[in-house]
């Protein structure tokens, strides 16, 4: 997979975190960081991009402790037991179920707005939904190596996209609009604690630890560097989005697209009444569609093979057909149901990848550290104990937040 016989390289163990973790998920940002807008923002980007970062390497010091190969179910199971073992599946499994329905809403909704940009109609959500799901799940089905191949093409038109909108977006920016001069007389902070958990599932990339040791071994320092600038990698990109967005976009406008459910073909209408030049938002529509589709394909396929392991499906046409209802068709119905769930369904993710990235890293560095107390470890996380409670409190405030979010007691900016 990762070119066996050839150098392990960091800059490519860099791009594989980088890519990993910025996706779809970022296209909801802006959205949902309206109320606390830009310093806030920036603010609770910096310290999930830690947290998330310090439980890496908590995943890093644990698999160090084991022979390369050991995948991240290994290391649940024997630290920590077969309860912790099976929440920790189940929460893998929810997560890329409500993700692909994440995708499947915000791409139905990506092919309705550029159906009307290029030809000026609006299909049904309904029918753009199965349209997008239907040609990308087959893509899937086809073979492994069929999604390498769209996901390498997609992924260099997603940065070239990106590269571009964002060019644009920057030089266009109102300091005014960034700094929210014409403040509707709302505050700002009492809105952090309803994007923690989306904040927290654009970094997600932690069951990809495994895999850079099984392709450095036990080079801990090469790949703790993987870790470090791909984080920053990702983290970079964020804040140039969330300044772009905040700099050509009203705060009060926003409240336009959380009302219309926050998702992506409204966030670019709300962006396109401030921009400038029909290019440059053709470029930001390319954008967020190969973004949406690049996260649908590296999900759908880990939740596939997933799916094959646990139902123990073959890997012959008929195997794989059932695999591929079993995966698909749960997020499919559910975007064909309810279509304007792209923003509600990334916080879901973020609830549960709460569990598997934050709350069971910290659990598994605790028990391993008991377990191998009186042998010599060649790498450690910075931060002793106090790394552990740490994330143990930050996974618990995320959990929390996001209930209290679901049941509309935290406040909201709408």
């Amino acid at each position: 997979m990762f070119g066996i016989g050839k150098k392990p390289s960091v800059l490519g163990g860099t791009m594989i975190i980088s890519g990993t973790a910025i996706g779809a998920g970022m296209l909801a940002l802006p959205t949902i960081s309206a109320g606390m807008w830009i310093w806030w923002s920036l603010g609770l980007m910096v310290v999930t991009w830690l947290m998330m970062l310090l439980s890496s390497q908590a995943i890093l010091e644990v698999n160090l402790n084991y022979n390369p190969g050991a995948s991240f179910h290994t290391l649940v199971y024997d630290n920590l037991g077969k309860f912790w073992n099976l929440v920790n599946g189940l929460s893998v499994a929810f997560v890329l179920y409500i993700l692909l329905y994440a995708y499947v809403s915000g791409g139905g909704s990506m092919v309705a707005h550029t159906s009307v940009a290029l030809f000026g109609y609006e299909p049904p959500k309904l029918l753009s939904g199965l349209l997008f799901a239907i040609l990308l799940s087959a893509c899937v089905w086809w073979s492994t190596y069929a999604v390498d191949r769209f996901s390498v093409v997609m992924i260099g038109g997603m940065v070239i996209t990106f590269i571009f909108a964002m060019s644009g977006m920057l030089g266009e920016i109102k300091t005014s609009l960034l700094l929210d001069l014409q403040n509707d007389g709302s505050s700002y902070g009492i809105f952090v604690f309803a994007a923690v958990s989306t904040y927290l599932t654009s970094f997600c990339f932690h069951a990809s630890v495994p895999s850079l040791v099984k392709y450095f071994g036990k080079d801990s320092i090469s790949i703790n560097k993987c870790l470090v600038y791909g984080t920053l990698i990702a983290l970079l990109a964020y804040v140039i989005w969330i300044v772009a967005c905040d700099g050509n976009i009203m705060r009060s406008d926003f409240k336009e697209v959380i009302a219309a459910g926050g998702n992506v073909s409204h966030l670019i209408e709300a962006a396109s009444s401030n921009l400038n030049g029909n290019f440059l938002l053709r470029m930001l529509d390319a954008f967020a569609f190969l973004a949406v589709a690049t996260s649908f394909l590296g999900a759908g396929l880990g939740l596939f093979d997933y799916m094959a392991d646990l139902c123990g499906f073959d890997d012959s046409r008929v195997g794989r057909t059932k695999t591929m209802l079993v995966t698909f068709a749960p997020p499919i119905i559910a975007g064909m149901v309810y279509p304007d769930g792209f923003l509600l369904a990334i916080g879901w993710a973020g609830l549960a990848a709460t569990i598997w990235s934050v709350v069971i890293p910290a659990l598994l560095l605790r028990a391993s550290r008991k377990r191998v107390a009186n042998q010599e470890i060649n790498y450690r996380v910075k931060g002793g104990n106090f790394t552990i409670y740490t994330l143990l409190i930050f996974g618990c405030v995320v959990g929390i937040c996001h209930i209290l979010f679901v049941f509309n007691v935290l406040p909201m900016y709408q």
